[in-house]
This record gives C-alpha cells, sequence and structure tokens, in this order.
C-alpha cells in the first residue's frame, strides 16, 4: 500500500511537471508571435532619417517653398491639409477628426515601418514614426506587423506577397482604389503603377456609394482581436478626386467623451464627404492622427497612443 502511494505521488508530480512544461511553451508560443520582435528587413527604406527630427516644416526643409499654418491647416503651392474636429450626439457622443488633404505630387503620400524595420511585433507610436519621418501629417496604418499575410507594397517595395483579402492601393497618378489580393500579385501591382498597398479593410464606399451590409467581419484570425463590426475608433481613408484625400479618425470606447463609430455610419460619413471610393484601416487603439508635432485626436478618451507598426504620411 505505502508503494503503490509512492507511485501515485511520484506520477502526480510528474503530471504536474508536464503541465507546467506545456503551459510555458503554450506561452512563450503566444509571446514570440504577438509580443517578441521579428525583424525581416531592417532599414527598410534607405532614406528614413534614423535619428527624430522636429517635424516643423522650414523653408529649407521644403526647398523655399513658401506656407501658412496654424494648428488645424497647412497651405502651400503643392499641398493642402485642414483639419475638422466633429462632434454629435448628446447622450451617444461621438468626436470625429476629418482631415481634407490636397497634393500636386502624389509622391507626396508616403508610408513608413515602426523603427524603420520590416517584420512582425515592431511597434512604435503614431506620433514618433511620423516625426521621425519628418511627416506634416500623418495617420496609423493597417497594422501589417500583426499578421502575416496580405500584399504590403510600400514606397513602391514589395515587403510581402501573401494574397488573402480585400485590399486597397494608391496608384502614381494620384487615384486610390479597392482589389482582391486574391486575383492578382505584387509584381503586376508594381507595373501597372501602384505604390502603396493595405491590406485590412473593408470597403467602406466604391463608386461613391457607402456600403451598408458587412455582415460579420473577420480582418484576421489573431489571437485578442474584437469584433470589427460594432462602435470602435476608427481610421479610414477615402479620395474625392486625384489627389485629394479625406482620411478620418474616430475617437471611441470611451462613453462619456466619445463612443466610437459602426462600420456603416463610417461609411456613411465618407460618402457624405464625397468620396468616390473610401477604405478602413486599423482602429481600435491604433486610431491616431498627428500633424504639425502634435496628436491630433484622443485616442480612447485617455490621450495615451498605442504602438502601430506603420504609419500613412504626407511631408
Amino acid at each position: 500500500m505505502v508503494q503503490q502511494k509512492k507511485i501515485f505521488s511520484k506520477r502526480k508530480i510528474v503530471g504536474f511537471f508536464i503541465l507546467l512544461i506545456v503551459i510555458s511553451l503554450t506561452l512563450y508560443q503566444l509571446a514570440d508571435r504577438y509580443l517578441f520582435e521579428h525583424v525581416e528587413i531592417d532599414n527598410a527604406f534607405v532614406n528614413t532619417k534614423d535619428t527624430e527630427q522636429s517635424a516643423e516644416p522650414t523653408t529649407s526643409d521644403k526647398n523655399e517653398e513658401k506656407f501658412t499654418t496654424d494648428d488645424w491647416q497647412y497651405n502651400s503651392d503643392s499641398k493642402s491639409i485642414k483639419i475638422t474636429k466633429v462632434e454629435t450626439g448628446s447622450s451617444n457622443p461621438i468626436v470625429y477628426f476629418v482631415a481634407d488633404v490636397k497634393i500636386k505630387d502624389a509622391n507626396s503620400l508616403k508610408s513608413a515601418f515602426a523603427k524603420n524595420q520590416f517584420g512582425n511585433n515592431i511597434i512604435e507610436y503614431t506620433s514618433t514614426i511620423a516625426s521621425g519621418n519628418k511627416a506634416l501629417f500623418a495617420i496609423n496604418g493597417d497594422y501589417y506587423g500583426f499578421r502575416d499575410d496580405g500584399i504590403t507594397i510600400r514606397n513602391g517595395q514589395i515587403f510581402r506577397n501573401n494574397p488573402a483579402r480585400t485590399g486597397l492601393a494608391l496608384l502614381k497618378d494620384g487615384t486610390l482604389k479597392t482589389y482582391e489580393e486574391t486575383e492578382t500579385n505584387a509584381e503586376d501591382l508594381l507595373a501597372n503603377g501602384v505604390t502603396q498597398t493595405y491590406s485590412f479593410g473593408p470597403v467602406l464606399v466604391q463608386n461613391s456609394s457607402a456600403k451598408t451590409d458587412f455582415g460579420h467581419l473577420s480582418i484576421d484570425t489573431n489571437f485578442g482581436n474584437r469584433a470589427i463590426d460594432n462602435a470602435n475608433p476608427r481610421t479610414g481613408i477615402g479620395m474625392i478626386s486625384p489627389n485629394h484625400y479625406v482620411f478620418v479618425v474616430v475617437d471611441g470606447r470611451s462613453r462619456e467623451y466619445s463612443e466610437g463609430m459602426t462600420l456603416s455610419e463610417f461609411a456613411k460619413v465618407f460618402e457624405d464627404l464625397g468620396c468616390t471610393d473610401a477604405y478602413n484601416l486599423d482602429g481600435g487603439g491604433s486610431s491616431t492622427m498627428y500633424f504639425m508635432g502634435r496628436v491630433v485626436n484622443n485616442p480612447l478618451g485617455r490621450n495615451e497612443e498605442r504602438g502601430v507598426s506603420d504609419i500613412i504620411y504626407i511631408n
């Protein structure tokens, strides 16, 4: 009997250690997938400055271009940026920011990666990435680093070619279009004049009409994702005409300040602004708008940015 108890006790101890090893391995795998940095390409954009620079434009920075600016707008011969804060509702308040952007050269619209590195789980604040690239204006991108699929073309370079969903493409001629990634590839997109792609979604406006039936959407299956069709903070981009864009960032998840928008509400905003096409980017705590050295919106109602993997910016 004593011998049987010893054997049973040893089995319990062995079982406990096996369970501990399994839990430890699982936690490590989760951390490796969602927390640890995995750098695939260092110095992704050669021209990106490694040291953080001031976002304040100067005449030397802008090749002697004259400009006027204040907290909400910037005007020069080559570009104009006008930001408007919109507040709606009383019992269910919503606060969002609309940036109307016109540029003469499509090359003024660029992308940047956190730490100028391409890979998974590499993050910085939107404001940090923007400042480091001397951006006048920026919003968060598609958080490509939280997934392994999609087509990722940035500033004319191919970084990922693993078609998965409906994507967004920006072209050399200043236009914006949505497309099915599974029906093409990165090389063909480049050959057709695409300079930037983003892989998130869904499409909000197409042929000047807002989408209304989003059903139950799933952008990806990563750990910790929320349903994106409910009221949430949001970031999106739309086109009114070539080289005339609208960027919208919605604050949310703060009941007394701003609850956020559903996808249908978000799509309607872009339609009402006159967009022919519009696309939803990463939202939630990522939703951030930056202008002239400051964060314009109030992320999650706490003025706290969340690290992101990439931004879209105007320089």
